[in-house]
């Protein structure tokens, strides 16, 4: 039986396909925490990918449409001019509907969009070895680099506060002023007591870019690497999905998610707390693949708050999970009552690692640089 959700995706596909008649199926797609996702299967005909756009996340989901848009006409552009032999890359493009607009509303004002279905790759939900990790740095590298000279203020801010790690601290602390908080005491003690102790790591980003000592530029914005697509044949990145984030930002918000995703073998949505450790390998392979492509525009600056932002990302993500469980669930998608608290505690460990190998971090990543260089 076709669930309501899935009945609507099938409507809303008929508006992409040129053809009246050519849907084949509509299926549930990915697993995002934010859109309802659905790969369309076609007749004689690539298939595609349909998405209704989180309305409550994201206010205005045509400046998202119009940033894809920005973004996939300048690279386009800037791959014709930097090729790069022997490797194939992608970039997801809008699929106009029939009536030429870039996106759909259904009867209950629902903001639907398709886009292309990048074939032939797969994205995992976590890192396989160094290999992998390798081409997931060298994926988002190749991302900046591509639009690094793209004037970050023809793009929207479409989800303001985004990564602002100061702004997520404030919303905890008003969460924290109500008290009426879930009955999981022990923990919540503990997840409380873990922020108050890193008060001082939070703003370190945001008071390097306010000072000048990093500037913004177009970013991904959540460039995990379950974003990250792989070759099937090949094993190697051929580009990056969900653009939907895509804004003015840090790099350092980029590669920090990066590297807080990839290095911890252990995945943010397990049970298993001792498991979850920062991997030094995986660490260094993605560096391996991510600096040489970045160092053309990367100042010393950008290299000297790497390690802040790595540990940071963490910190950020578990503050946000922690704050989602705290006011009831209401930003994340949960499978039961207590899963934002869960991944809380995930990240909460995941910085601890971080916090323990600084030294370590700090040395791979000038050896990444210096080889290259």
């Amino acid at each position: 039986m076709v669930n309501e959700s899935v009945h609507t995706a099938i409507a809303m596909a008929e508006h992409f396909a040129p053809d009246a008649g050519a849907i084949v199926e509509v299926q549930e797609y990915g697993s995002g925490n934010i859109n309802d996702t659905f790969l369309v299967t076609r007749r004689e005909a690539p298939p595609f990918i349909l998405q209704r756009i989180n309305a409550r996340v994201f206010k205005h989901p045509a400046w998202i449409m119009h940033n894809i848009r920005v973004f996939t006409d300048y690279v386009q552009a800037r791959l014709q001019a930097e090729p790069t032999p022997g490797r194939r890359w992608e970039t997801p493009q809008i699929v106009p509907s029939r009536d030429g607009r870039d996106y759909v509303i259904d009867a209950q004002g629902g903001f639907w969009r398709a886009l292309t279905f990048i074939g032939g790759a797969r994205s995992y939900a976590k890192i396989r070895d160094v290999d992998h990790a390798q081409e997931v740095g060298y994926a988002l590298g190749r991302f900046h680099r591509l639009i690094s000279d793209l004037d970050s203020t023809r793009l929207y801010d479409t989800l303001e506060g985004y990564h602002i790690t100061p702004r997520y601290l404030a919303h905890y602390d008003a969460v924290v002023a109500c008290g009426d908080f879930p009955a999981d005491a022990a923990e919540v003690a503990y997840g409380m007591h873990f922020l108050a102790a890193r008060r001082d790591v939070i703003p370190i980003l945001e008071a390097a870019r306010q000072s000048g000592k990093l500037r913004l530029r177009p970013t991904h914005g959540d460039p995990k690497v379950d974003n990250v697509m792989i070759d099937d044949a090949t094993g190697q990145a051929v580009g990056i999905i969900d653009l939907d984030t895509l804004k003015p930002g840090l790099v350092h918000y980029d590669i920090g998610d990066c590297l807080r995703s990839g290095c911890n073998p252990a995945g943010e949505e397990t049970a298993d707390l001792e498991a979850v450790t920062f991997d030094m390998n995986l660490c260094r392979a993605i560096l391996q693949g991510y600096l040489p492509l970045v160092r053309d525009f990367y100042t010393e600056a950008d290299y000297a708050y790497l390690y802040p932002a790595i540990r940071l990302l963490a910190l950020e993500q578990g503050l946000r999970f922690f704050t989602d469980y705290l006011e009831g669930n209401v930003y994340y998608k949960v499978k039961h009552a207590r899963h934002n608290l869960l991944r809380a505690l995930v990240q909460f460990r995941l910085v601890a690692s971080i916090e323990a190998q600084e030294a370590d971090i700090r040395a791979v990543i000038a050896d990444c640089r210096a080889h290259g260089e």
